[in-house]
C-alpha cells in the first residue's frame, strides 16, 4: 500500500456540486486542482449526471473518485471525494448541506427557491467545508451561523425586502415589550 493512504489526515472533499434536472450547473465548488479548467469541470459534471440521474442509489465511483448524491424535485446534490475517503463522512456533508438548505428554504428545496437564496447557499457551504476540509456536519449549527452572518450585513447592502423585514421585527419586539 502507498504510504499516502496510511497517513492520518483530515476528512476532505474534492468538490460540491448542485445540478438541475437537465444536468446544468447551478453551483459548483472545486477544492483541488484535479479539474483546473471550467471545460474539464463541465465534462466531469456531465459524466456524473449521466451516471447518476437514472439510478436510485446514493453512491457511485467515477474516475477514481467517490461520489455521494441525493436528488430532490428538480435538483441533484453531489459531494465528491477521493476513492479512499470515508464514504460516511461524505454522506454526512451531503446530508448537512441538504438539511441546512431545507431549513433555510423552509422545506422548499427546489431550483427557483435555491436561485433566489444563493447567498445563503454560499454561506452554508463555507460553514460546512473550508478549503476541502470538513468543518461541520450539524445542520442546526450551520443554519445558526448563516443567520448570524446574514444579520451582520450593513443596512446599505441589504435589499428593500430585507430592510422591511428587519423593520417589522424591530417594531414587533418593541410592541411586545
Amino acid at each position: 500500500m502507498e504510504a499516502l493512504l496510511l497517513e492520518p489526515s483530515l476528512y476532505t472533499v474534492k468538490a460540491i456540486l448542485i445540478l438541475d434536472n437537465d444536468g446544468e450547473r447551478l453551483f459548483a465548488k472545486y477544492y483541488d486542482e484535479t479539474y483546473p479548467s471550467v471545460k474539464e469541470q463541465k465534462v466531469l459534471e456531465k459524466n456524473i449526471f449521466n451516471k447518476t440521474h437514472r439510478t436510485d442509489s446514493e453512491i457511485a465511483l467515477l474516475d477514481g473518485m467517490t461520489v455521494v448524491y441525493k436528488s430532490n424535485i428538480d435538483l441533484y446534490f453531489y459531494v465528491i471525494g477521493s476513492s479512499h475517503e470515508n464514504e460516511l463522512m461524505l454522506v454526512a456533508v451531503l446530508n448537512c448541506l441538504f438539511d441546512s438548505l431545507s431549513q433555510m428554504l423552509r422545506k422548499n428545496v427546489e431550483k427557483r427557491a435555491l436561485l433566489d437564496n444563493m447567498e445563503g447557499l454560499f454561506l452554508a457551504i463555507d460553514e460546512i467545508v473550508d478549503g476541502g476540509v470538513i468543518l461541520e456536519s450539524d445542520p442546526q449549527q450551520v443554519v445558526q451561523r448563516v443567520a448570524l452572518r446574514a444579520d451582520d450585513v450593513p443596512l446599505t447592502e441589504q435589499t428593500v425586502a430585507q430592510v422591511l423585514q428587519s423593520a417589522k421585527e424591530q417594531i414587533k419586539w418593541s410592541l411586545l415589550r
